[in-house]
Protein backbone atom coordinates (compact mmCIF):
# COMPACT_ATOMS: atom_id res chain seq x y z
CA UNK A 1 0.00 0.00 0.00
CA UNK A 2 1.14 3.57 -0.55
CA UNK A 3 2.74 5.27 2.42
CA UNK A 4 3.14 9.03 2.61
CA UNK A 5 5.34 11.05 2.31
CA UNK A 6 6.24 9.14 -0.85
CA UNK A 7 5.14 11.62 -3.50
CA UNK A 8 5.57 9.04 -6.23
CA UNK A 9 2.96 6.59 -4.96
CA UNK A 10 0.28 6.02 -7.56
CA UNK A 11 -2.90 4.09 -8.12
CA UNK A 12 -5.20 3.07 -10.96
CA UNK A 13 -6.39 6.63 -11.53
CA UNK A 14 -3.04 8.42 -11.31
CA UNK A 15 0.17 8.61 -13.29
CA UNK A 16 3.07 6.22 -12.82
CA UNK A 17 6.12 7.54 -10.95
CA UNK A 18 8.43 9.75 -12.96
CA UNK A 19 10.99 7.60 -14.74
CA UNK A 20 8.86 4.44 -14.72
CA UNK A 21 8.22 3.12 -18.21
CA UNK A 22 4.78 1.70 -18.89
CA UNK A 23 4.14 -0.40 -21.98
CA UNK A 24 4.74 1.88 -24.98
CA UNK A 25 2.59 2.26 -28.05
CA UNK A 26 3.57 0.14 -31.03
CA UNK A 27 7.04 1.08 -32.22
CA UNK A 28 7.49 3.48 -35.13
CA UNK A 29 9.84 0.98 -36.77
CA UNK A 30 13.14 1.84 -35.11
CA UNK A 31 14.61 -1.43 -33.88
CA UNK A 32 16.27 -1.69 -30.51
CA UNK A 33 18.30 -4.19 -28.52
CA UNK A 34 16.51 -4.38 -25.18
CA UNK A 35 17.56 -6.18 -22.03
CA UNK A 36 14.81 -7.46 -19.72
CA UNK A 37 15.97 -7.83 -16.13
CA UNK A 38 12.97 -8.93 -14.13
CA UNK A 39 12.78 -9.36 -10.41
CA UNK A 40 11.00 -8.77 -7.14
CA UNK A 41 13.57 -6.11 -6.15
CA UNK A 42 12.62 -6.41 -2.50
CA UNK A 43 14.68 -4.30 -2.02
CA UNK A 44 16.80 -3.30 -5.04
CA UNK A 45 20.53 -3.10 -4.31
CA UNK A 46 23.86 -2.18 -5.86
CA UNK A 47 24.28 -5.64 -7.34
CA UNK A 48 21.15 -5.16 -9.45
CA UNK A 49 22.54 -1.94 -10.91
CA UNK A 50 25.92 -3.52 -11.62
CA UNK A 51 24.25 -6.35 -13.55
CA UNK A 52 22.08 -3.99 -15.62
CA UNK A 53 24.98 -1.69 -16.49
CA UNK A 54 27.52 -4.45 -17.17
CA UNK A 55 25.21 -6.51 -19.39
CA UNK A 56 24.05 -3.41 -21.25
CA UNK A 57 27.66 -2.50 -21.97
CA UNK A 58 28.85 -6.01 -22.85
CA UNK A 59 26.05 -6.63 -25.36
CA UNK A 60 25.72 -3.05 -26.68
CA UNK A 61 22.08 -2.88 -25.62
CA UNK A 62 20.09 0.28 -26.29
CA UNK A 63 18.51 -0.02 -22.86
CA UNK A 64 17.95 -2.43 -20.01
CA UNK A 65 14.51 -2.59 -18.42
CA UNK A 66 14.28 -3.39 -14.72
CA UNK A 67 10.88 -5.08 -14.77
CA UNK A 68 9.30 -5.07 -11.33
CA UNK A 69 7.17 -8.15 -10.72
CA UNK A 70 3.64 -7.38 -9.64
CA UNK A 71 2.96 -10.81 -8.13
CA UNK A 72 6.19 -12.85 -8.12
CA UNK A 73 4.42 -16.20 -8.06
CA UNK A 74 7.56 -18.22 -7.29
CA UNK A 75 8.05 -16.26 -4.04
CA UNK A 76 4.68 -14.93 -2.91
CA UNK A 77 3.51 -18.36 -1.77
CA UNK A 78 6.45 -18.61 0.62
CA UNK A 79 6.89 -15.17 2.18
CA UNK A 80 5.32 -11.75 2.49
CA UNK A 81 6.17 -9.48 -0.46
CA UNK A 82 6.46 -5.71 -0.11
CA UNK A 83 3.64 -4.00 -2.08
CA UNK A 84 4.52 -3.45 -5.72
CA UNK A 85 4.10 0.33 -5.55
CA UNK A 86 6.75 0.54 -2.82
CA UNK A 87 9.11 -1.67 -4.78
CA UNK A 88 8.58 0.43 -7.90
CA UNK A 89 9.44 3.61 -6.04
CA UNK A 90 12.58 2.01 -4.62
CA UNK A 91 13.72 0.75 -8.04
CA UNK A 92 13.12 4.18 -9.58
CA UNK A 93 15.23 5.70 -6.79
CA UNK A 94 17.93 3.08 -7.31
CA UNK A 95 18.18 3.68 -11.05
CA UNK A 96 18.31 7.46 -10.74
CA UNK A 97 19.96 8.80 -13.87
CA UNK A 98 21.88 5.65 -14.80
CA UNK A 99 22.38 5.80 -18.56
CA UNK A 100 20.66 3.05 -20.51
CA UNK A 101 18.70 1.69 -17.55
CA UNK A 102 14.95 2.17 -17.14
CA UNK A 103 12.24 0.97 -14.78
CA UNK A 104 9.22 -0.85 -16.19
CA UNK A 105 5.90 -1.43 -14.44
CA UNK A 106 4.26 -3.49 -17.20
CA UNK A 107 3.88 -6.56 -14.99
CA UNK A 108 2.35 -4.49 -12.20
CA UNK A 109 -0.07 -2.83 -14.61
CA UNK A 110 -1.02 -6.17 -16.16
CA UNK A 111 -2.03 -7.61 -12.80
CA UNK A 112 -2.16 -11.24 -11.72
CA UNK A 113 0.87 -13.50 -11.44
CA UNK A 114 3.91 -12.08 -13.24
CA UNK A 115 5.00 -14.42 -16.02
CA UNK A 116 8.02 -13.56 -18.14
CA UNK A 117 6.42 -15.19 -21.17
CA UNK A 118 3.56 -12.67 -21.02
CA UNK A 119 5.98 -9.76 -20.65
CA UNK A 120 7.99 -10.88 -23.68
CA UNK A 121 4.80 -11.19 -25.71
CA UNK A 122 3.74 -7.65 -24.71
CA UNK A 123 7.16 -6.20 -25.55
CA UNK A 124 7.31 -8.03 -28.87
CA UNK A 125 3.88 -6.69 -29.81
CA UNK A 126 4.85 -3.14 -28.81
CA UNK A 127 8.18 -3.24 -30.65
CA UNK A 128 8.05 -5.56 -33.66
CA UNK A 129 11.60 -6.24 -34.76
CA UNK A 130 13.18 -5.35 -31.41
CA UNK A 131 15.79 -7.83 -30.25
CA UNK A 132 15.07 -8.96 -26.70
CA UNK A 133 17.58 -10.27 -24.17
CA UNK A 134 16.41 -11.91 -20.93
CA UNK A 135 18.91 -11.44 -18.10
CA UNK A 136 18.98 -14.16 -15.43
CA UNK A 137 21.38 -15.15 -12.69
CA UNK A 138 23.21 -18.44 -12.99
CA UNK A 139 21.26 -19.67 -9.95
CA UNK A 140 17.96 -19.25 -11.82
CA UNK A 141 19.20 -20.41 -15.23
CA UNK A 142 19.01 -24.12 -14.53
CA UNK A 143 15.34 -23.85 -13.61
CA UNK A 144 14.15 -21.98 -16.69
CA UNK A 145 12.21 -25.00 -17.94
CA UNK A 146 10.02 -24.82 -14.80
CA UNK A 147 8.81 -21.30 -15.63
CA UNK A 148 5.41 -20.64 -17.19
CA UNK A 149 5.48 -21.32 -20.97
CA UNK A 150 9.25 -21.96 -21.10
CA UNK A 151 9.25 -22.51 -24.86
CA UNK A 152 7.97 -18.96 -25.38
CA UNK A 153 10.67 -17.60 -23.07
CA UNK A 154 13.35 -19.53 -24.97
CA UNK A 155 12.10 -18.61 -28.43
CA UNK A 156 11.17 -14.94 -27.98
CA UNK A 157 14.45 -13.72 -26.52
CA UNK A 158 18.15 -14.45 -26.16
CA UNK A 159 18.88 -15.72 -22.66
CA UNK A 160 21.80 -14.01 -20.93
CA UNK A 161 23.27 -15.83 -17.93
CA UNK A 162 25.06 -13.59 -15.45
CA UNK A 163 28.10 -14.88 -13.63
CA UNK A 164 29.73 -13.03 -10.77
CA UNK A 165 33.48 -12.64 -10.51
CA UNK A 166 34.28 -15.53 -12.84
CA UNK A 167 32.58 -18.11 -10.62
CA UNK A 168 30.76 -20.53 -12.91
CA UNK A 169 27.23 -21.30 -11.82
CA UNK A 170 24.19 -23.04 -13.25
CA UNK A 171 23.32 -23.20 -16.91
CA UNK A 172 20.00 -23.39 -18.78
CA UNK A 173 18.51 -26.79 -19.57
CA UNK A 174 20.02 -28.85 -22.39
CA UNK A 175 19.17 -27.44 -25.81
CA UNK A 176 18.48 -23.94 -24.46
CA UNK A 177 20.72 -21.38 -26.24
CA UNK A 178 22.33 -18.72 -24.09
CA UNK A 179 25.08 -16.17 -23.69
CA UNK A 180 27.23 -15.63 -20.58
CA UNK A 181 28.25 -12.23 -19.23
CA UNK A 182 30.61 -11.99 -16.28
CA UNK A 183 30.06 -9.10 -13.87
CA UNK A 184 31.94 -7.95 -10.76
CA UNK A 185 30.92 -9.94 -7.69
CA UNK A 186 29.18 -7.99 -4.93
CA UNK A 187 28.33 -9.88 -1.76
CA UNK A 188 24.82 -8.50 -1.39
CA UNK A 189 21.35 -10.00 -1.68
CA UNK A 190 17.82 -8.77 -1.08
CA UNK A 191 17.16 -11.51 1.47
CA UNK A 192 20.23 -10.53 3.51
CA UNK A 193 19.27 -6.86 3.31
CA UNK A 194 15.83 -7.64 4.72
CA UNK A 195 17.49 -9.63 7.50
CA UNK A 196 19.92 -6.81 8.24
CA UNK A 197 17.16 -4.22 8.52
CA UNK A 198 15.12 -6.47 10.81
CA UNK A 199 18.20 -6.98 12.97
CA UNK A 200 18.99 -3.26 13.12
CA UNK A 201 22.20 -3.66 11.10
CA UNK A 202 23.37 -1.03 8.57
CA UNK A 203 22.59 -1.33 4.87
CA UNK A 204 24.01 1.95 3.57
CA UNK A 205 26.63 1.28 0.93
CA UNK A 206 24.86 -1.93 -0.06
CA UNK A 207 21.88 -0.06 -1.53
CA UNK A 208 21.76 3.36 -3.20
CA UNK A 209 21.32 6.20 -0.73
CA UNK A 210 17.79 7.03 -1.86
CA UNK A 211 16.73 3.41 -1.39
CA UNK A 212 18.11 3.39 2.15
CA UNK A 213 16.28 6.66 2.83
CA UNK A 214 12.97 5.18 1.64
CA UNK A 215 13.41 2.01 3.67
CA UNK A 216 14.07 4.04 6.81
CA UNK A 217 11.31 6.60 6.21
CA UNK A 218 8.68 3.97 5.50
CA UNK A 219 9.91 1.50 8.14
CA UNK A 220 10.15 -1.27 5.56
CA UNK A 221 11.53 -4.68 6.60
CA UNK A 222 11.46 -3.84 10.30
CA UNK A 223 11.39 -6.77 12.72
CA UNK A 224 7.99 -8.42 12.62
CA UNK A 225 7.19 -7.03 9.16
CA UNK A 226 9.20 -9.46 6.98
Amino acid sequence: MCRKPLANCYGPDSDAPTGVRTLPAVSDGARERIGIFGGTFDPPHMGHLVIALEVGHALSLDRVLLVVAGDPWQKSAHRSITPAVDRLVMVEAAVGGAAGVEVSDIEVQRGGPSYLADTLADLAAAGPGDELFVIVGSDAAQGLDTWEHPDDVRDRATTVVVERGGREGGRPPAGWPYLVVDVPALDVSSSDLRRRVAAGEPIRGLVPKMVADIIEAQDLYAKGKT
